[in-house]
C-alpha cells in the first residue's frame, strides 16, 4: 500500500513539474490592442491544401479560434456551430481560421467529414500557438488550449476569449460582432479565395451530443 501510495505521489509530482513548465514556456496571451502576431502557414480547405499568411486578411476581420485535436466531442461541436454561423459571418466579411496541432490528414477528415467551409491551419511546430500563447494549453497532451482570438481589420486584437463554450461560441461572437456592426470590408479583399471553402451542405452531420474525451 505504501508503495502505490509513493508511487501515487511521484506521478502527481511530475505532472505538476510537467504543467509548471508548460506555462512558464508559453509566451504571454496578447491582448486586446495587441497587434495581432503574423504566421504563414498552409491551411486545409475542403479536400486543397493552400497557402495561408495572416497578412492575407489585412482590411478584415478575422477570427482565430485554437482547439485541442480534430473529432474530439468539444472540437466538433466548436467547429460545427462555426460552420453553421459561417454564411453570416462570410456576410459581414468576417475571416474563420482554426487551428490545431493536428496533421494535413487529420485536418482534412475533419472538415470533410463535417463540411467545414473554413480553413484549418496547420500548425506542426506549434508556432503559431506559441506566438498566441495557447501552446500546450493542455500539457500532459501537449495539446493547444480553447482559445479565440478576434482580430481587427487594421490587425489589432479586438478581443480575447480564453474560456469557451464550444456548443455556442460562434452564435456568441456572432451575437457580439453583430450587436457591435462590424464594418463591411473593401471591394477587392486579398486572400478571399481560402476563405470562402466549399459549400455546407444543409444536411451536414452532426456533432455527437456524448461529450466524453477531449473537450
Amino acid at each position: 500500500m505504501k508503495l502505490i501510495a509513493l508511487l501515487g505521489l511521484a506521478v502527481v509530482a511530475i505532472a505538476l513539474v510537467i504543467v509548471l513548465r508548460a506555462r512558464s514556456a508559453r509566451a504571454e496571451i496578447p491582448k486586446a490592442g495587441d497587434l495581432a502576431p503574423d504566421f504563414s502557414t498552409n491551411a486545409i480547405v475542403g479536400d486543397q491544401t493552400v497557402p495561408v499568411r495572416l497578412d492575407d486578411y489585412h482590411g478584415r476581420p478575422v477570427v482565430l479560434y485554437f482547439y485541442p485535436k480534430d473529432g474530439t466531442p468539444g472540437c466538433t461541436k466548436e467547429a460545427c456551430n462555426f460552420r453553421d454561423g459561417y454564411s453570416k459571418l462570410a456576410r459581414w466579411g468576417i475571416v474563420v481560421l482554426g487551428c490545431s496541432v493536428d496533421n494535413e490528414d487529420a485536418h482534412r477528415a475533419f472538415a470533410k467529414k463535417y463540411s467545414l467551409p473554413f480553413p484549418l491551419l496547420l500548425d506542426p511546430d506549434k508556432k503559431i500557438a506559441r506566438s498566441y500563447g495557447v501552446e500546450n494549453g493542455i500539457p500532459i497532451l501537449g495539446l493547444d488550449s480553447r482559445t479565440t482570438f478576434v482580430i481587427g481589420p487594421d490587425g489589432r486584437i479586438l478581443k480575447v476569449y480564453p474560456k469557451v463554450d464550444p456548443a455556442i461560441h460562434a452564435t456568441e461572437i456572432i451575437d457580439e460582432l453583430g450587436a457591435n456592426k462590424v464594418p463591411p470590408p473593401p471591394a477587392a479583399s486579398p486572400g478571399a479565395s481560402p476563405s470562402s471553402g466549399p459549400n455546407v451542405s444543409s444536411r451536414a452531420p452532426q456533432p455527437s451530443e456524448k461529450t466524453s474525451g477531449t473537450e
